[in-house]
């Protein structure tokens, strides 16, 4: 079910909600916080304050990559044309890429919530954009034919090895990629239903 802005106790007036995390292993943490005046950043020395009614965009977008397979980002633009990313992971050594799943997730939904209250007009997509998602479903339809070729040639010279393997290669291609292109096609969304499937999984309190 979407996230629905309605379901979330709303944040008492004032209360500033802060989110950082480290791009890279070099140079200091992205910082963010959402204040009464709107949404604070400071970026590798670089520092403002945006209006929440002058958010003119927010892109969310599901971005895996080989350390990190649980990696979501936000693009935020600016009517005056400024545009800042967050990201939901963040890097700790050369090795670890941490997740702060549910801390992204809490600012992300708290961010529209406050743009919302604001009256905000910004223009919420998600996923790829729709030339984009196109060539890559035109590539995987490719991939798809030359897989099948290759499949129907090693089973009719008896290459079973063969054919095993390029069964266990789809397979975890379609679990990789085609997760990747299922979460990000293109869509628009509002601020009373946010799509789960570009954002980390809530975290739900047990009880005891």
């Amino acid at each position: 079910m979407p996230t629905t802005l309605q379901d979330r106790s709303e944040a008492a007036e004032g209360t500033a909600v802060r989110y950082a995390y480290k791009a890279s292993l070099i140079g200091s943490a992205h910082q963010f916080e959402l204040t009464e005046e709107g949404l604070s950043w400071r970026i590798a020395g670089r520092s403002g304050v945006w209006d929440y009614a002058d958010i003119s965009a927010v892109k969310l977008s599901y971005r895996p990559v080989s350390m990190q397979q649980q990696r979501f980002r936000a693009d935020i633009d600016n009517a005056r044309g400024g545009r800042i990313a967050i990201l939901s992971t963040s890097w700790q050594t050369a090795t670890l890429v941490a997740p702060q799943g549910h801390l992204y997730r809490d600012f992300i939904v708290e961010l529209h919530r406050r743009m919302q209250a604001a009256g905000s007009n910004a223009r919420l997509v998600g996923g790829l954009g729709p030339k984009t998602y196109t060539a890559a479903l035109a590539l995987l339809a490719c991939l798809a034919v030359a897989m099948i070729g290759l499949l129907l040639m090693a089973l009719l010279t008896s290459n079973w090895m063969g054919a095993l393997f390029l069964v266990g290669f789809a397979a975890l291609f379609t679990w990789q990629v085609g997760g990747f292109v299922t979460r990000n096609r293109p869509r628009r969304y509002s601020f009373d239903q946010l799509p789960d499937a570009l954002l980390p999984k809530a975290v739900r309190n047990q009880a005891r």
